[in-house]
């Protein structure tokens, strides 16, 4: 049986995200898959950027990961983008080589585990954001490849923040939540998935929500201190209570 693990929105949390590498070391993962937003919101995405790079074996793009390099890209003409005053600021810590990498990742993907075909996506920008709280006739639309050219088993995203797995008729629906901007609980959240990787034989899964403390007052300090990051009392506030405020 193989551990794998699922994890997204770091959002340039570095104290969430050491957090969480301290919980991997723990489990053992014998894959960490990032599904998405690396960067944006904090005041450390060169950081957590780095780490994705460094301690995930696949990639995929977020709704943040391309707009701060659609940002970035536009800058000479910012009134075409309506986000460029503040993503812009991300753009200058990631610099070019970064923006660039985060740009050619793909945007979905899929797993076997033990017999279920899993769709991997973050959200936005190839789909939609899906709530946990979401009906069922929204949630299922989740099952469809972006082409539409394939139904999966199940699926895996990101882009909510808040962590679920649901049951549906169609199949599972499963969110990794966040590292670094959770909302609702204030802890760095991934998904921990064991199963038999790559098999196509029906035999027994398990998804696990992992939720990890960390210094939450440290990350907010660390964001009011941070010179010229958009939004700061914002991105402390949701760091401190995991009560969205923009």
């Amino acid at each position: 049986m193989s551990r794998i693990v699922f994890l997204g929105d770091l959002h340039g949390n570095y104290t969430a995200t050491q957090a969480m590498e301290a919980c991997l070391k723990k489990i053992g993962p014998d894959q960490i898959w990032f599904l998405g937003d690396a960067v944006g919101k904090g005041p450390s995405n060169v950081e957590t950027c780095d780490w994705v790079r460094e301690h995930c074996d696949h990639f995929l793009k977020g709704n943040w990961d391309e707009w701060i390099y659609d940002c970035h890209k536009d800058r000479n003409n910012p009134d075409q983008n309506p986000y460029a005053k503040d993503n812009l600021f991300f753009a200058d810590q990631l610099g070019e080589e970064r923006l660039n990498w985060l740009h050619s990742l793909p945007l979905e993907a899929e797993i076997l585990i033990s017999g279920l075909r899993i769709r991997l996506f973050h959200g936005r920008p190839v789909d939609q954001l899906y709530q946990g709280y979401d009906p069922d006739e929204t949630m299922k639309q989740g099952f469809y490849r972006s082409d539409k050219q394939m139904k999966y088993d199940s699926y895996i995203c990101a882009d909510s923040h808040r962590p679920y797995v649901r049951s549906l008729h169609d199949g599972y629906a499963v969110n990794t939540g966040s590292i670094g901007n959770s909302i609702g609980v204030p802890r760095a959240h991934a998904l921990l998935v064991e199963g038999d990787l790559d098999s196509q034989e029906i035999s027994p899964i398990s998804f696990t929500i992992l939720s990890v403390p960390y210094d939450n007052k440290k990350e907010a300090e660390i964001a009011l201190s941070t010179e010229g990051l958009p939004l700061a009392d914002s991105f402390a506030n949701e760091v401190l209570t995991g009560v969205y405020s923009r």
